[in-house]
């Protein structure tokens, strides 16, 4: 197995350029803050971005936790990648991590420096610094249910494959992790409840909203919503725009990851 480096110190830009150097290198395997990704799925692990204080994200990202460790040494023997980029902030860590999870040599290193301009690099350090953003080399949907709470979004990379104006679109996320903020947040069930509300009385059909209950689960939450109905409208679609259109207004406000929306009809009145 060819094992590169791309190596950087933090904020400089290395998740945004992995994908590009790995298409580059023919690389379809990446190590990233404690993640193991092949093109856009993540296979094992946990961001360390996600993680609460530095510490604790310095030692997701050097996999330091037994069961985490043990579960990329896995999936890396049962996949057999021809090639693995791994990305770290020096050389001492790119070599923890090979020597944690037994990679071997590290076929070749590339330096950040090397790859991009020292405007680019200014650039997204003041983005780090100012703004606290930080990017992830994997589709948004990929690690939404990871991430609910965090301000998350899409970044799609768009990249010429030719001299035809024929283009390759590569999608990342970046989020604004906790260790970063300049203070917390926080989004109480009375406010979910209330943005809720306000999204089923807008649905024609809807004649009044009995109830609205809030699950709050390690990936996200689950919203039930008890009503009446107005008797002549199609309820199964009118049931479905609702259901679509609270899942994208409260996630939208809140960043929150809705795992599912629970309709139940419990009356229907008829409008005379």
């Amino acid at each position: 197995m060819r094992v590169y480096a791309l190596v950087g110190s933090s904020g400089t830009g290395k998740s945004y350029q992995s994908m590009i150097l790995a298409k580059r290198e023919n690389i379809q395997y990446i190590i990233d803050d404690g993640l193991l990704i092949k093109g856009n799925k993540v296979l094992s692990g946990h961001s360390a971005k996600r993680e609460k204080t530095r510490m604790a994200a310095v030692k997701r990202a050097l996999f330091m936790e037994e069961a985490h460790r043990n579960k990329a040494i896995d999936v890396i023997s049962t996949n057999k990648p021809d090639a693995l980029l791994i990305l770290g902030t020096s050389d001492k860590m790119i070599n923890k991590i090979v020597q944690t999870l037994k990679l071997g040599e590290i076929t070749e290193y590339f330096y950040i420096d090397d790859l991009v301009s020292k405007e680019e690099v200014e650039m997204a350090k003041r983005s780090r610094t100012h703004e606290g953003k930080h990017i992830i080399p994997v589709p948004t949907f990929e690690i939404k249910k990871d991430f609910s709470g965090y301000f998350l979004n899409p970044l799609k990379i768009f990249r010429k494959l030719s001299k035809e104006d024929v283009q390759e679109i590569h999608e990342k996320s970046v989020v604004r992790p906790t260790f970063s903020y300049r203070g917390k947040y926080t989004i109480s069930s009375r406010v979910i409840k209330d943005i809720v509300n306000y999204v089923v009385n807008k649905a024609i059909g809807v004649d009044r909203i009995i109830y609205v209950d809030i699950i709050s689960l390690d990936s996200g939450a689950r919203v039930k919503i008890g009503l009446t109905a107005v008797y002549g409208n199609p309820l199964k679609a009118l049931m479905g725009l609702v259901q679509e259109q609270v899942k994208i207004e409260v996630e939208e406000m809140t960043s929150i990851n809705i795992i599912g929306v629970d309709i139940f009809i419990k009356n229907i009145v008829i409008n005379e």
